[in-house]
């Protein structure tokens, strides 16, 4: 199978439930700045606002080539608020 058909249903197989799952633990631990951001899309998000795990899953989704585990790990980097 290759990568780009195990992916077109990202956001339903078992590696995406995971990293959703990882995404969402990541959103409610508070030493992550994991704020939502402007969206252009108005069909989709009216309000302007994409919720950061559902940035991050559209990213994923699109995006067949990125290794899952490197890409979570840069995020809790990039995303952890600093004292």
């Amino acid at each position: 199978m290759s990568i780009l058909k195990k992916r077109i249903d990202f956001r339903n197989s078992e590696e995406g439930l995971e990293v959703e799952q990882a995404l969402l633990t990541l959103e409610k631990d508070s030493a992550f700045n994991t704020a939502p951001s402007y969206s252009a899309n108005i069909d989709t998000y009216p309000d302007h606002v994409i919720p950061f795990v559902d940035k991050h899953m559209k990213y994923l989704s699109e995006h067949h080539s990125v290794n899952l585990t490197e890409y979570l790990s840069n995020l809790r980097l990039m995303t952890r608020k600093r004292s």
